[in-house]
């Protein structure tokens, strides 16, 4: 294992910035954790329903605060695409060809997830389960997938956002929720949020990546500032405050975006900055580092199967015969939430047997031969299989 690891932090060029794949590598586990503490499937009179505890306790809306993390992945998602599409103009490579390999990685494992789904669902309805059990479960698969459609809108739209404010799309967001809920305006302009919202953090992202974001004096100013104005939402305005969708709430904060949701992650893109220097110490730490490495290198398939794990743990558990606290019971009280925790670890081992058969779809690599290497210049070798 010590011989892995060396060889983890050896292969690592020097002037890689860890610190950036460790908030991406938290803002997808923070997503993962979020999903299993505050989603349950309870089965009532033969059919399957999706359950939150924060219906019944919103006293947890803080656990909301801490694995909502999306922000954050689009901050170092805007960082990596606008360093990559700059690096990519020097080198002289066209925006569609930069372009069609970010989308390709992103999406390749998709196909796993869309072909095993659709077998079985197939294979679900063919054994006599109900519609409603079956949307109710497809649901949770594909609902994930908004995400990435979001963040390959705005990878097409890299160019702009290197050049965009992010003060703008936050002027587009404060004007929406005034429309919708101090004007009356339609619920449909909410959806302006879905691209707006994520601009945001996106920009500062690209921001950051030129080097224009100031330190740690952006650092402070973001967090305290939407620490302060995200509390002003929640305590005036009428803002709920947990940072996801609650079951029968009348507003989510992030079914379509709201500005409290944006304000909120501006707080979480201060933190992630001011984390940045003792990140980059910790992870000089070759076992720290070969960690993070390793989630970053399976970032989507952990992402796309999380769900799935947490369906699979849960359907095995009926073989016992009785509901299992935490797993099948209605997520109403401590108890629940004790013996959710517990089952976490059952749901990571899931994941991690999820992640041995898929995870080759995320790290195949296209195939490298090129007329450069065919016509023998070994040197431009390493060049083509960057790119």
């Amino acid at each position: 294992m010590r011989e892995f690891v060396r060889r983890i932090d050896a292969a690592t060029p020097p002037g890689r910035d860890r610190a950036v794949d460790a908030l991406r590598a938290w803002a997808i586990l923070g997503v993962v954790l979020g999903h299993w503490l505050v989603t349950a499937l309870i089965s009532d009179s033969g059919t399957v329903h999706g359950a939150s505890p924060l219906q019944d306790m919103p006293q947890l809306a803080p656990v909301t605060w801490v694995f909502q993390t999306l922000a954050v992945f689009f901050l170092v998602g805007g960082q990596m695409a606008a360093k990559s599409y700059a690096a990519a103009r020097a080198r002289g490579t066209a925006y569609r060809r930069w372009l069609g390999t970010r989308l390709n990685r992103l999406f390749r494992p998709v196909a796993a997830v869309l072909v095993v789904w659709t077998v079985a669902a197939g294979a679900m309805l063919a054994s006599g389960v109900g519609l409603e059990s079956l949307y109710t479960l497809l649901k949770l698969v594909l609902s994930p997938l908004w995400f990435l459609l979001v963040f390959a809108a705005l990878t097409a739209a890299t160019p702009l956002a290197r050049a965009v404010h992010p003060l703008w799309p936050l002027a587009v967001v404060l004007h929406v929720d005034l429309l919708r809920f101090g004007l009356g305006g339609p619920a449909w302009l909410g959806w302006i949020n879905l691209a707006a919202g994520w601009l945001v953090p996106y920009c500062l992202g690209a921001a950051w990546a030129r080097g224009t974001l100031g330190g740690r004096t952006t650092g402070w100013v973001l967090l305290l500032g939407g620490a302060a104005a995200t509390a002003l939402l929640v305590l005036f305005a009428g803002y709920p405050a947990s940072m996801v969708g609650v079951p029968g709430a009348q507003i989510s904060n992030l079914n379509p975006p709201t500005l409290a949701a944006v304000t909120f992650g501006l707080t979480q893109c201060g933190a992630a900055l001011l984390l940045l220097g003792p990140l980059r110490r910790i992870l000089q730490r070759p076992a720290i580092w070969a960690a993070v490495a390793l989630a970053n290198l399976s970032a989507m398939t952990i992402f796309l199967w999380h769900q799935t794990s947490m369906m699979a743990v849960t359907a095995l558990g009926l073989l016992a015969g009785h509901p299992l606290p935490g797993l099948h019971t209605v997520p109403d009280g401590p108890v629940w939430l004790l013996a959710r925790l517990a089952w976490l670890p059952v749901f990571a081992t899931a994941l991690l047997i999820c992640w041995a058969a898929f995870h080759t779809y995320e790290q195949r690599r296209p195939r490298t031969t090129s007329r450069v290497v065919r016509e023998g210049h070994p040197a431009r070798t390493a060049e083509v299989r960057r790119v």
